[in-house]
């Protein structure tokens, strides 16, 4: 019953993602101060009909998963006492599927354009740095403000300091605490260049520290988070990082499941619904 609802649910959000991307008005008219597009992916345990010929991270190089890509989209118009940033109450919606980055950045697109993107004073993108997010953002987001969430840039700066300093734990934690410091007052410039200086003899190494000092280069400028923060702005993915623990892996990633494609798809859609307050509207308007 819920995949077939499910499946109702997906072809009417599609019907409604066509109207509004391709309406010359369209999405909420009041204006937003800020509207924050976020979005990533989680991996989802699938039948092995739907994994034949997928690479994958076990042993053998097979898969056992799929990658759904979940994206949010919230509102904020205000700060607290302390200048940080607060999430506007009952405005996060979401939508995802497992399908390939270029039609999930449509699929986000068009919720950015419901929610009021075309109105909205400013846009801000949250996501880690993977390629295909990057990609998203430039393309359907260009205009944006675009910010790669703190914590995995963090997650990046702490491997550079395990692959440059290995089992020297003091040196380890003294460099991770330095550079950490460097990274939220932005000064990425400062940690690839004192990197560049502490590169080890070894050659397989150092091309593992030369990936990570390449990854920061390439991000600065979406790494500058004194400067966010001082214009009250989130520098963390974590709405959409719970999303995809509530939304996905709360409902299909249970112990023994495994889903088609298509099966995975309907109960997404069903949960992304619920959990954006829009159950009613889709009730509403088929009895109508």
């Amino acid at each position: 019953m819920a995949e077939g609802i499910g499946d109702n649910m997906t072809a009417w959000a599609e019907k409604e993602r066509e109207e509004v991307i391709h309406s010359v008005v369209a999405g909420d008219k009041d204006s937003v101060p800020i509207l924050y597009v976020s979005y990533d992916g989680t991996g989802v345990p699938m039948t092995k009909g739907e994994l034949d010929g997928r690479k994958g991270k076990q042993p053998d190089g097979s898969a056992k998963t799929r990658e759904a890509k979940l994206g949010c989209v919230f509102t904020q118009t205000m700060i607290d006492d302390q200048g940080r940033a607060v999430r506007d109450p009952d405005s996060t919606t979401f939508t995802g599927a497992i399908e390939s980055a270029e039609d999930f950045g449509w699929r986000i697109y068009g919720e950015a354009v419901r929610r009021g993107l075309r109105s909205a004073e400013r846009i801000v993108t949250l996501g880690d740095g993977a390629e295909w997010v990057k990609n998203i953002a430039d393309t359907h987001f260009p205009g944006a403000t675009h910010i790669i969430d703190l914590y995995h840039a963090k997650e990046h700066v702490s491997n550079l300091c395990k692959l440059l300093f290995g089992n020297d734990e003091k040196r380890n934690v003294r460099h991770r605490i330095r550079w950490w410091t460097c990274l939220e007052s932005g000064q990425i410039e400062k940690i690839t260049r004192q990197a560049e200086r502490k590169l080890p003899n070894n050659r397989e190494i150092t091309k593992e520290c030369l990936k990570e000092i390449a990854y920061l280069k390439k991000n600065k400028e979406r790494m500058r988070y004194k400067d966010y923060r001082a214009e009250g702005l989130f520098v963390g993915s974590g709405v959409i990082e719970a999303g995809c623990k509530s939304v996905i892996g709360g409902r299909l990633k249970r112990s023994g499941m495994e889903w088609t494609v298509r099966g995975a798809n309907a109960v997404i859609s069903l949960r992304c619904m619920i959990k954006s307050g829009r159950f009613e509207d889709y009730w509403s308007e088929r009895a109508a």
